[in-house]
């Protein structure tokens, strides 16, 4: 029977080699290499190979460890018009790509031409067919002979004003002496040129009308002419000026508009004063009437409009103007063309919180939006939210804890920096394409923790937030408010009264915060196959009002400290950063095999009138989203763990501090469509400032930290549909703070999206 089943699987291997279906004197081509032989060593040799190896034809048959499935499955249709055998043949076969189908001489000459467009003007090509008994591979060696190099460069001359303008586009030139000849560097100079050409007024020019004129008669040397073609149209050599600039704020494709517009500040301004003020629109056009016409300003303009979100589309329609000037410069009329989104939105939804300290439950979130509530593009958003949430996990595996949670908080955006004019920065960031945003906020919200407190929380804050660039993003908030009313249940008096740290920690919840933070984000560039992530905060609270109370003389309360109204209110300093890089395996951007990693450091520093940091601020570890092999907030602060069943069940609140230290590193890889895998590997710990004597081992030490993470590794399965991902994390300890972990057994984790 081993023996019959041997023969068989033998029988289909040689099947699925597919080398049985080749025709009669025929052989199945395999694939080429190509091999570059240079008299020197190339700078540029991998992407000189990767360019040649590209024009390579036709693709081989796909194959497997030397098998060719398709092939089999190809055969089962031959002849064939309907059956199974055609069902499979269509869907799963490939014909045979056979030796006689290579064009070698017409492959020759264009791994010979694409050696001249790197300037290797004397390369030579050959080739080698390396046959067997049913296969074939072509190798072709490219011979490079010694690269031509700029000599000379030379742009054009004359008084024209086209030729004055991409003669003083040369300081930027990509063009430099030296360097190799190379075509794509003179295509990218062409559109480099017509770029800085459309932000001078050249609205009709483009890349084409630029030519370049090669001398290659020196030895091993090239001068460059580059010249504006004589051929080249009138309207593309001259500056377009604007005239007319129209912006109609309720455009739709049917749109018949009759309502006469306004004019305001130069612009023709069709009103809906139901909705915008003129002055909200023209803020965010940088189309200026009787200006030079420059690309920048148009897509700045596009791009402001939309950022204000309030439209679904903007679309700025050029079209030369009927009427001229008395300069006898040429005009263009604007069209500025929006189409509004509704102004007035609610939305409700249900949905599964997921929190990063291991509560999870369902929750019900109300939004009301109103998209210009003050007729100036200001988003008004107002978020009722109640959800009832437990803990998956307390400590070492203790009983979880249940949460109830109500609230209501409003936002105002407002798309400019309320601010005074100031002397060193002009608050309309007129070189940014982003639309700057000055928010207000208001909230309350009620938690309360079965069997253990009551928290009322109201917030009041008030920011900016800017972009210079797409990749950069900055946000001050000067004032961040929040005021907790604390109510201890008979069950958590006693442990308060044990914990002098933790029952100061709720205490002091009146926080006077002040914040900046600035996030570099290279993720928005999907087409760069390395990205990275960066984000560094620092927030102060209390330490205005402190210098007032010291100065003034203030009064201290039975504890030492001073009070607002009679509540003792945080004094701390906190800095926060996280790095990640993301680098994708392969040079296609639609993949997602990338290797990622992430490093969060942050301390925070209670000083004055705090001993800790109050309890919201402190860091806990573990969970979903951190280190994944342990429960959330279920390691540290150092090598303390909980040693009883009070303790395990009271270790929310203990295992929390006020320095951390976290890194990730994890793999990624496609399996199917909308299923990814992934390998990852996490590390970390917090630790407390200063010594509380409840939790022994908690204190950050230099000498020690290390050898403190808690490590962990596991394998993950995530559902990515694009818009939503649902992941599944299996994980496992391999090192605990205080030694061995307690339990080797895995862990699993359900979250929401990626953990970074």
């Amino acid at each position: 029977m081993r023996r019959l089943a041997s023969l068989a699987l033998l029988l289909l291997l040689a099947s699925c080699s597919g080398l049985k279906y080749i025709p009669e004197g025929q052989k199945l081509y395999t694939g080429s290499k190509v091999i570059i032989k240079s008299p020197e060593k190339l700078s540029n040799k991998s992407a000189l190979q990767t360019e040649l190896a590209s024009v390579v034809a036709p693709k081989p048959n796909g194959s497997i460890l030397g098998l060719r499935p398709k092939l089999y499955f190809w055969h089962l249709g031959v002849g064939k018009k309907k059956g199974l055998g055609k069902f499979f043949a269509d869907k799963f076969g490939e014909a045979p790509v056979l030796l006689k189908d290579v064009k070698i001489t017409a492959t020759e000459g264009l791994i010979t031409n694409r050696l001249y467009n790197n300037g290797f003007f004397k390369g030579t090509v050959a080739h080698e067919v390396k046959a067997k008994d049913k296969t074939a591979q072509v190798d072709y060696t490219a011979t490079t002979g010694k690269p031509y190099t700029i000599k000379e460069i030379h742009f054009p001359e004359g008084d024209t004003t086209v030729n004055a303008a991409v003669r003083a586009t040369q300081p930027g030139t990509l063009l430099k002496v030296g360097d190799a000849y190379n075509l794509t560097t003179l295509t990218n100079e062409r559109v480099r040129i017509d770029n800085v050409l459309k932000n001078q007024g050249y609205f009709y020019f483009n890349p084409d009308y630029i030519l370049f004129q090669v001398d290659s008669t020196l030895h091993d040397k090239v001068n460059v002419y580059l010249r504006v073609k004589g051929s080249a149209p009138a309207i593309a050599v001259r500056p377009y000026w604007l005239d007319v600039v129209k912006l109609n704020t309720n455009y739709i494709l049917t749109d018949t508009t009759t309502r006469p517009p306004i004019l305001y500040r130069k612009y023709l301004y069709y009103p809906d004063e139901k909705v915008f003020k003129a002055s909200a629109i023209t803020r965010a056009t940088f189309l200026y009437p009787d200006s030079l016409y420059r690309r920048k300003r148009r897509d700045q303009t596009i791009s402001r409009l939309m950022s204000l979100n309030t439209f679904k589309f903007v679309e700025i329609r050029l079209k030369p103007s009927l009427a001229g000037d008395s300069a006898d410069r040429a005009r263009l009329d604007a069209d500025v063309l929006m189409t509004q989104l509704k102004k007035k939105s609610l939305r409700a939804d249900l949905q599964l919180v997921s929190k990063s300290n291991g509560f999870t439950g369902p929750g019900l979130t109300v939004s009301f939006r109103n998209r210009s509530a003050l007729r100036g593009g200001e988003q008004l958003v107002v978020n009722a939210v109640a959800s009832t949430e437990t803990q998956t996990g307390s400590g070492s595996g203790g009983v979880g804890l249940t949460s109830y949670e109500l609230g209501l908080n409003a936002q105002l955006l407002i798309p400019r920096l309320v601010v005074p004019n100031l002397p060193l920065l002009d608050v309309h960031l007129p070189n940014s394409d982003f639309q700057p945003r000055t928010t207000i906020g208001a909230g309350f919200r009620l938690v309360t923790r079965a069997n253990y407190f009551t928290q009322n929380f109201f917030n009041l804050n008030y920011g900016y937030s800017w972009k210079t660039k797409i990749t950069n993003e900055q946000e001050i908030k000067p004032i961040d408010i929040t005021y907790v009313q604390f109510t201890p249940t008979d069950q958590f008096i006693p442990i308060l009264e044990a914990r002098p740290f933790l029952k100061s920690a709720f205490q002091q919840q009146f926080i006077l915060a002040s914040s900046y933070r600035y996030t570099y984000n290279q993720q928005v560039l999907e087409q760069r196959r390395q990205q990275i992530y960066f984000s560094g905060q620092v927030e102060g609270s209390g330490n205005l009002a402190q210098g007032l109370a010291s100065s003034l003389g203030g009064t201290k309360n039975d504890n030492g400290k001073y009070t607002i109204g009679g509540q003792e209110y945080s004094q701390y300093l906190k800095f926060d950063f996280e790095f990640r890089e993301y680098y994708r395996i392969s040079p296609n951007p639609a993949s997602g095999n990338r290797i990622v990693a992430r490093f969060q450091a942050g301390v925070g520093l209670p000083s004055g009138n705090s001993d800790v940091l109050p309890y919201p601020k402190q860091y806990g570890i573990g969970g979903p989203n951190s280190v994944r092999a342990f429960a959330a907030r279920g390691v540290g602060p150092g090598t303390y763990r909980p040693q009883n069943a009070t303790q395990d069940l009271n270790s929310f609140y203990d295992q929390v501090g006020d320095i951390r230290l976290e890194g990730n590193v994890e793999y990624r890889q496609d399996l199917i469509p909308y299923l990814k895998g992934a390998v990852f590997l996490d590390a970390g710990n917090i630790w407390l400032a200063n010594d509380d004597q409840a939790r022994p081992g908690g204190k950050f030490s230099s000498s020690t930290f290390l050898k403190q993470l808690a490590v962990g590794a596991g394998v993950g399965l995530r559902v990515d549909v694009q818009f939503f991902v649902i992941r599944f994390d299996l994980a496992f300890p391999l090192q605990a703070p205080y030694g061995t972990p307690t339990s080797q057994t895995g862990r699993f984790n359900l979250a929401i999206g990626y953990p970074f």
